[in-house]
């Protein structure tokens, strides 16, 4: 896997965000225990999905979140995230983190598929 680069958003060497620097309490909120996160991931770019899904399950984790209260469900394409989050939260999930990749190319088809996975 390849270190993130330090930027003004992360601390130097470290490829986390640095969130003194924006405002955000380094130290979490207890979590309620019957708090349930569904992941939502596009299989359509996996080389860049799969790595976002990391990031995200170890960010929900280092916030206190148990294994036990995450899902990660895989949809075909960014165009069915929108749909899969709103049938999360009807099966009655807390929230949902969806996560997909759109590579502009020389058609068309990336102004339809971003605007659509973005509602």
């Amino acid at each position: 896997a390849t270190a993130m680069r330090p930027n003004h958003h992360t601390r130097a060497g470290s490829g986390r965000p640095n969130l003194e620097r924006h405002g955000v309490p380094v130290q979490a909120a207890p979590v309620p225990a019957g708090l349930s996160v569904v992941v939502l991931a596009a299989r359509f770019n996996a080389a860049v999905v799969d790595r976002l899904v990391d990031g995200a399950l170890e960010a929900l984790i280092a916030a206190g979140l148990a294994p036990g209260q995450l899902r990660v469900v895989h949809v075909p394409g960014a165009w069915e995230l929108p749909l899969a989050a709103e049938l999360a939260v009807a099966e009655g999930c807390d929230a949902v983190v969806a996560l997909g990749c759109v590579i502009r190319g020389e058609t068309g088809h990336y102004d339809v598929i971003v605007e659509q996975s973005a509602r």
